[in-house]
Formats: structure tokens, C-alpha cells, sequence
């Protein structure tokens, strides 16, 4: 047996050749990689191409797909390129991240295969015990232009997936997780996180590390798989129509190619997250492992917490002995509010700047008289802009955000993901970073690893979320009980919850039979200025435990919180950043329950679709003694009067257990407090 076998079963996996010669590399035609507890086996060929597949516990989850990269000037990986050398790594270490959005710190433990071409690309493959990923990596001098890309996804037939069905290359990426046959998706699109379920294991498609680079999206190969299509660098963007066109610049004509780049460089991890149970897809966290580490080193100025925020609601203030509105007043209202609740921060959404000039002022709108009033407060201001106003007046923008003493910047209407609009966020980052300023960028593509390189990419948008209850029916219970296990994996989401306004929404109705039709009833109705939620407020509450955001939005009214203050309070002592995250139960679509830990105290939030709902919660999370716990539910007559809710106060201890009843489009949340 020759040294290299002898490595490969030390550390605790192998590289199968179909020959016993070591130095035979050119022979080389399959390896084998297995995960460190051995559930996950990747099989790469190399033969006229490359394809790998992966299996878990023993059964095929991928099948055979081709992965190849275009670089103009240099053979691809099935033009008779050759391996010339293959090594193996093994990694096993602790991650803590800056920004503690899972956990305080990551089990980061995988094994890695590495082969070397002679065609001056390698490939690499890592399997995780949760997951598989692998990644191009050049050594090429000087710029190189990459015309292309092959990522394939090929399964078995039958298999379906959640497709988030996209129109086209331009988009905020807020969509609905549409299940069907994987069959089915054919040419149409979709932007990625993408589910599949393939028996007996559900996959992840995502990536992340992505860097100078164009983001993947989705696509049917017209049989039982898909592949990664790309946006090609543009050559030609128009002038948004108005009133738009301080934010929208569509894509006219693209180039043929989709980067040049670095020659030297590593390039984006294409991610399969893998869950045997759905509740296993709660706690990946691959997205951010493999991601590029931190950038900007300390980090300590970077301050998680809740935003009031005025945009959802329209500045509806009521009780107050002024005009809401864009004003003075209006904020220094907010800021009070924030304040007096011990919420971190407040937003100046649009309306603060004229639009298209950020270095302009508006009538009645002191800004400058705001920010002494929120210093004085101790609240942070998050200012609003377009990236496109910002792009144009970038460095003076930049340091006027500096001057006006902002803390953060929201950046909004990106919808793009092609190399350009990639490098733009990374210069965004890298320039807040050096002022000490946090970013949420709005109207963007899914998180794929810049949040670690740049802590201070605190959130993102990149979800349908709470806003769309202002103009349409899409954001339901069903689709709340599915984020986390889609969208959720790829990183923190702004869905920004917290509507005080609640309604039994038309499926929810439906489905508890009070009407034959669920147009029938009105209780839920689409208003732009004074929305409401197709859920319970139980429902809203439990969104805080259970949605990840270290900048955590309370989306309604100040007056209505004030005047429903029993739930501010509640919802205020929520953190947004987490020491431990413990799934408890769920299925895609249908329920959800996660325990985190912040500190020496505990949370519980648990939401339903528009089904009614009881899950019994065994509290062995606990730690030793008894916890006095403060519990928000759902009232008994929730299912008819969907702002009924109950509080209940008692005391427990790690053997006990928890009946939840949850009303159709119901939540439960409870806070945990050592008694000592």
C-alpha cells in the first residue's frame, strides 16, 4: 500500500483510483470523499469532464452533474485536461462570528479533496457533515475573462422542489417558494436559495464567497434537474421611467461573458446544504463557514438591535398634537418612542433627501435637529438612499452620512447581481466599514458570504416580507412557516415584523371553514398606508424569536405600540442576536419551533400556517433549576379575532413540558429567566 492510502485512512477518508500507481495520474478516474461522521459521500469522475454526485447514508441524493469553468485563452475542464495532482486536507476548527446570528460560535469541521489540472484550474470539493460544497480556484497571471460557467443539479425523477420562480435577471429576489416537480421548472428561472427534496434528504442549492464575481441563479435542464445560469456583465443599462429614476436602471444589452477577474483567485462556493429532517435546516450554517473571513478586524463598534421604522406604516402617527408626516416632529416622535422602549435605533426611510440629491434638504425636515435630539435620546439614525443617488454622489454621500452623525445607511432597489452590481456591495461595505457605519441592504440579492468578510453587512432584505401585506395577498401564514427553512439558511432576512393591525387572512378563513369561500370574507384587506397582518398577533410576536436579523425591524406605528404596549414591551426584551439556536420542531410550510439562547435567559417562538395547531414542547434545553417564564400566546377566540392574545406567567424547570395551541395562522412565544 502505497503513502498515499495510508494518508487518506488516517484522517478518515478516501481517494479511490482505478489504479494501484500513484504517479499514474493521467489513469485517475474516480475519487471518493466522505464527511467526518461518514453520512456523506461526494463521488467525483474525471473522465472527458468532471461530475460528481453525492449520497447519503448510502443512497443517491445527487446524480451525476457536470461542473466546468470558461476561461478564454485555457481548455476547460472537458477539453483533455489532466489531473496532475490531487491532496486532501482535513479541517477541524471553532468559528466564532463577530455578529452572532446562530450561535456565538460554529463547529467549522470538514474534509476536503483538491485536484489540480494542467490547464491551470483547481477543483476543490468539501463535505461537511451538514452539507457539500466546491469551488474553482485560478492561478493564472495577470486579468482573465470568464465567458461561462457549469453547474449542474441533476436528481432522480419524481423528485420536487420549493422554486422561487423569478421573471427575470432584474429583481428584488422577494418571491414565493413554489412547490412542484423538479420536472416541471424546465427554462423557467429562479434565484437561489433553491429546496429540493431528494429521498431520503432535502437539499439546499445556494452559494456564497461571492466576490468579483456574477451570482448564480436557477434553472430546469428540461428533465429531472437544474443548472446555474448567470448574469452576464451589462454593457448598456436605461433610465428608470419616472417616477423612478432615481433607483431603477434596467438592463439593456449584456456582454457575452460573465466577469473579467483576477486570474489569480478563488472563486464562489457552490453550497448544498443537506437536512435528513426539515428542522436540520435551521441550524445550517455553511453559508457563512465557507464565506470569506473577516475583512475589516475589529468589530466591536458594530451594535445588533431593533429599529423603529416609519416606512411600513406609512409616519401614521395618531394622538399627537402635530402633523405626522416627513418632519421634525414626526421623528423626534420616533426617537422618544425608541428611547422610552430601549430600542437602538430609528430609520429615516425615503422622504428624508430629495430624491436624487443626498446632499439636498427638505422643507420642515431638520435632519440635522434630529440627530442632536436622537443623541441626546442615545438612538442611533439609519439613513435611507438609492443606490443608484448613491453611486453617483458616492464619496460625498458617504462622508455627509459621517457628518450628520449616522450610524448606519439602508441602501435600497439594487435588484441586480451581476459582477458590476456585486463589486458595487463589496465597495459599499469596504467604505462603510472605514466610517464606522452599519448596512441593510434593501432590494438585494440573497446573503452569499459578505456578511462575514464585512460584519457590518448586519441584514438584508431579499425576502418577501412583511411589506407585501400593503399591496397584495402573498405574505401568508404558509409562507412565513417556510422562510426559515429556504430563505432563512442563507443568512439574516429583513422581513421587518411586528404588525399591531390583525387579521384572519383568506386562507386561514378557509381553511377553518366559517365561509365557503375565502373571498367571502373581509376581515383581512389590502391597505398601502394602514396594513395588517394575515396572522395572528401571537403570530407577529413569535417572528421576533424565530426570524433572523441582527437589525431587527418593529414595523408598525409607534402610537399603535404605544397604545398596545403590553406587546411592545414583550417584543423590545427580544434580542437579535443569539448564543445558541436549538430547533425544536417543523415542516416546511406547515409549523415551526425554535429555542435560542442569549446570555443566561432563553426564548421560545413557535408559528402555524392557517391550520390550527398543538405541539407539546419538552423544555430539556433548560439549564439546572427552576426559570420563572413569561408566555404570549394566542386568546381563546384568536381564530375569529386574530389581536386576541394571552399572558401567562409560571414557573418550570428543564423536565417539564409546554402545550402550545396555536390558532390557524397562530404563534407562541415565551421568555425564559433563571430564578436565582
Amino acid at each position: 500500500m502505497n503513502r498515499y492510502f495510508l494518508k487518506t485512512i488516517f484522517i478518515g477518508f478516501a481517494i479511490l483510483l482505478n489504479t494501484a500507481s500513484w504517479a499514474d495520474t493521467q489513469s485517475i478516474s474516480e475519487y471518493r470523499l466522505s464527511s467526518p461522521n461518514e453520512t456523506i459521500d461526494v463521488v467525483v469522475k474525471v473522465k472527458e469532464g468532471v461530475t460528481y454526485s453525492v449520497e447519503f447514508k448510502g443512497q443517491t441524493i445527487l446524480d451525476f452533474s457536470e461542473v466546468d469553468l470558461f476561461v478564454e485563452g485555457y481548455p476547460s475542464l472537458s477539453k483533455n485536461t489532466n489531473v496532475i495532482n490531487a491532496s486532501t486536507d482535513n479541517n477541524r476548527a471553532t468559528v466564532y462570528p463577530e455578529v452572532r446570528v446562530k450561535s456565538a460560535q460554529i463547529d467549522d469541521h470538514y474534509n476536503q479533496l483538491s485536484l489540480q489540472f494542467d490547464n491551470k484550474m483547481t477543483l476543490r470539493f468539501r463535505a461537511y457533515d451538514n452539507g457539500v460544497g466546491y469551488q474553482f480556484v485560478t492561478d493564472i497571471d495577470g486579468s482573465i475573462k470568464v465567458i461561462d460557467e457549469l453547474a449542474e443539479f441533476n436528481f432522480a425523477s419524481g423528485t420536487t422542489t420549493y422554486f422561487p420562480e423569478e421573471e427575470g435577471f432584474y429583481s428584488h429576489n422577494e418571491r414565493s417558494y413554489l412547490l412542484e416537480p423538479i420536472s416541471d421548472i424546465k427554462s423557467r428561472l429562479g434565484s437561489t436559495p433553491t429546496l429540493v427534496n431528494s429521498s431520503p434528504a432535502k437539499v439546499l442549492i445556494t452559494e456564497t464567497a461571492l466576490r468579483d464575481y456574477a451570482g448564480m441563479w436557477l434553472t430546469g435542464n428540461g428533465k429531472n434537474g437544474l443548472k446555474g445560469t448567470f448574469p452576464e456583465l451589462p454593457t448598456k443599462v436605461v433610465m428608470g421611467e419616472a417616477p423612478w429614476e432615481d433607483r431603477n436602471e434596467p438592463v439593456a444589452e449584456r456582454a457575452d461573458f460573465l466577469a473579467i477577474t483576477d486570474g489569480s483567485r478563488e472563486f464562489p462556493w457552490r453550497v448544498l446544504a443537506i437536512a435528513e429532517n426539515d428542522i436540520d435546516l435551521l441550524s445550517n450554517q455553511l453559508t457563512y463557514q465557507m464565506a470569506i473571513p473577516n475583512q475589516i478586524g475589529d468589530t466591536s463598534w458594530i451594535k445588533p438591535g431593533k429599529v423603529a421604522w416609519d416606512w411600513y406604516n406609512a409616519n401614521n402617527l395618531h394622538g399627537v398634537d402635530f402633523e405626522a408626516g416627513l418632519n421634525t416632529e414626526t421623528y423626534k416622535f420616533y426617537i422618544d418612542f425608541a428611547a422610552d422602549n430601549g430600542i437602538e435605533y430609528v430609520i429615516l426611510d425615503e422622504g428624508w433627501y430629495p430624491l436624487g440629491d443626498l446632499m439636498g434638504t427638505v422643507e420642515g425636515f431638520d435632519v440635522p435637529a434630529i440627530m442632536a435630539h436622537a443623541k441626546k435620546r442615545d438612538v442611533g439614525i439609519i439613513l435611507w438612499t438609492t443606490w443608484l443617488t448613491l453611486r453617483d454622489q458616492f464619496d460625498e454621500a458617504m462622508d455627509r452620512f459621517v457628518e450628520l452623525g449616522a450610524v448606519g445607511i439602508k441602501p435600497d432597489f439594487f435588484q441586480r447581481d451581476d459582477q458590476e452590481m456585486v463589486n458595487f456591495y463589496w465597495k459599499i461595505a469596504d467604505e462603510a466599514a472605514k466610517r464606522k457605519l452599519l448596512v441593510d441592504p434593501h432590494g438585494s440579492y440573497k446573503p452569499a458570504g459578505l456578511r462575514r468578510a464585512y460584519p457590518n453587512i448586519i441584514t438584508r432584505e431579499g425576502v418577501k416580507g412583511l411589506e407585501w401585506n400593503k399591496w397584495s395577498y402573498d405574505s401568508t401564514p404558509e409562507h412565513n412557516t417556510t422562510l426559515p427553512f429556504i430563505r432563512m439558511v442563507a443568512g439574516p432576512m429583513d422581513y421587518t415584523p411586528g404588525a399591531m393591525s390583525n387579521a384572519i387572512g383568506p386562507a386561514a378563513w378557509e381553511a377553518i371553514s366559517y365561509s365557503g369561500k375565502a373571498s367571502d370574507h373581509q376581515d383581512f384587506s389590502i391597505r398601502f398606508t394602514r396594513p395588517m397582518s394575515q396572522t395572528t398577533r401571537a403570530h407577529q410576536v413569535a417572528l421576533f424569536t424565530l426570524f433572523e436579523s441582527p437589525l431587527q425591524m418593529m414595523a408598525d406605528s409607534p402610537s399603535q405600540y404605544k397604545k398596545e404596549q403590553t406587546t411592545a414591551s414583550f417584543i423590545a426584551k427580544v434580542p437579535t442576536v443569539w448564543d445558541a439556536t436549538i430547533p425544536i420542531a417543523g415542516k416546511i410550510g406547515d409549523f415551526v419551533a425554535i429555542a435560542r439562547q442569549s446570555g443566561d435567559k432563553w426564548f421560545l417562538g413557535a408559528i402555524t400556517d392557517e391550520f390550527a395547531r398543538e405541539l407539546n414542547v419538552d423544555l430539556q434545553f433548560l439549564g439546572k433549576g427552576k426559570y420563572s417564564v413569561e408566555i404570549f400566546r394566542d386568546g381563546v377566540n384568536a381564530k375569529k379575532w386574530a389581536e386576541d392574545y394571552a399572558i401567562e406567567k409560571r414557573i418550570v424547570t428543564s423536565k417539564d413540558t409546554l402545550a402550545l395551541e396555536l390558532a390557524p395562522g397562530g404563534g407562541y412565544s415565551a421568555r425564559f429567566e433563571p430564578i436565582k
